[in-house]
């Protein structure tokens, strides 16, 4: 009896292992396929695009596509196979703010979101409408039954007054003009295979945003993939919007009344938003954990640079000169003024022109049209442009250089270093 017993509980501690180690592989495997692990280490590559005059450069985690637009249109390119394998022409010629307005590669997985703008043919529609049933109120005349009696002279004759009895109209239903939004914007996503197959993109319309103003255009956008929220501003004429979009694809709008956002970041750990907010004089800035806010910085010079493997980076700029970059850390909860602690300072060329973000490494990357600036705990170094356009990968690697060879573009990838 003993040694059946042995040998059950061998058999039952030889399952439940097999089945943890199972279990750990299963889990490992789907983590690898949700957060998937991208090396930052630069690559090099030249390739040639077919087309000129390509503007806002965005190359996917991998670095197996590029997305861009031309003329209008979106297009993206696989570098591997040198050849254009998506394109998204705008709706209209000679209406600027139709067809791709922005896009953005997901940060974690070859997927580019974007949205796109068409004019609504229904933007006026025609609706049959039946009025409330109304009454005329008309006086008729009812004969009064009257007793049989002797009338006496010397008494005043009492008239008989018509009674007022409501008559129903007939009412006709009436055609009433419904005036909706001119334009219509969506959200696709385009889903993209590995670079060396052959399957093509699938494009993946997702919603229709339809609070989105006709004719407004995307500042800024920024993705959380730990919350699968959209963060968008949206500039329509003064006015401005900030949009969050959840999974389910629900708008909701996130701005105070006449608020204006300058720049935002997302938390690469807890999705929480970062903006530069200024709000008649005040300027700050503030943290958003959906309608809740916290202040970050009341310092009217402080600018959020970005979040990076739990660490918020923060820019002090004065007369368009970065002159201090500050951080604190990236919380699950966060307080009113938390403590910043200075990495460095310096004086670095910060105007509206400049394209900036932190690298895989934490380095702070400032880049303009001559030169890219690089701190990198706490010192400074630059690498001097060359070529018609240049471009940082997001990871902050790769520098991207584009020069234009007559109808076509070369595009030369080498790692960024001073």
């Amino acid at each position: 009896m003993k040694k059946k017993l042995r040998i059950l509980l061998v058999w039952t501690l030889t399952s439940l292992l097999l089945q943890f180690g199972g279990y750990s592989l299963l889990n490992n495997q789907v983590r690898k396929v949700i957060n998937p692990v991208v090396s930052s280490e630069p690559i090099t590559l030249q390739a040639t695009i077919p087309g000129s005059a390509l503007n806002n450069i965005q190359i996917s985690y991998n670095k197996d596509y590029l997305a861009y637009s031309e003329n209008g249109t979106l297009k993206v390119f696989n570098l591997k196979n040198e050849k254009v394998v998506f394109e998204k022409k705008s709706p209209s010629e000679n209406n600027r703010t139709l067809g791709v307005i922005t896009y953005q590669w997901l940060p974690d997985r070859n997927t580019l979101l974007y949205f796109y703008a068409k004019k609504n043919p229904n933007s006026v529609t025609y609706v049959t409408v039946t009025p409330s049933k109304t009454s005329l109120q008309t006086s008729i005349q009812t004969p009064t039954p009257v007793k049989q009696k002797t009338e006496d002279p010397n008494q005043k004759k009492v008239e008989e007054v018509p009674k007022v009895v409501p008559k129903e109209v007939p009412v006709r239903p009436q055609i009433e003009k419904r005036y909706g939004n001119p334009q219509i914007t969506e959200l696709y996503s385009l889903e993209l295979p590995n670079s060396d197959e052959t399957t093509a993109p699938d494009d993946c319309f997702e919603k229709t945003i339809d609070n989105f103003p006709s004719g407004g255009q995307i500042k800024d956008l920024v993705i959380s993939t730990p919350t699968n929220l959209i963060y968008l501003t949206v500039k329509d004429g003064s006015t401005e919007l900030l949009m969050e979009i959840n999974v389910m694809k629900s708008v909701t709008n996130l701005n105070k009344s006449g608020e204006t956002i300058y720049n935002m970041a997302v938390s690469d750990r807890y999705g929480t938003l970062f903006i530069d907010s200024k709000v008649g004089a005040t300027r700050q800035v503030v943290a958003l954990e959906g309608t809740k806010r916290q202040i970050i910085s009341k310092n009217t010079n402080d600018r959020i640079l970005g979040i990076k493997a739990g660490t918020v980076y923060i820019g002090e700029v004065e007369n368009n000169k970065l002159l201090k970059v500050k951080t604190t850390t990236d919380l699950a909860k966060l307080t009113n003024n938390p403590s910043l602690k200075t990495e460095w300072e310096g004086s670095i060329p910060f105007d509206n022109n400049v394209r900036m973000l932190i690298g895989a490494k934490g380095q702070i990357i400032v880049c303009n049209h001559q030169t890219v600036y690089i701190v990198t705990s706490g010192k400074l170094a630059e690498v001097q442009l060359h070529g018609d356009e240049n471009y940082v990968s997001d990871d902050g690697a790769e520098l991207i250089k584009l020069s234009n060879e007559g109808n076509s573009t070369l595009i030369e990838l080498q790692p960024l270093k001073p």
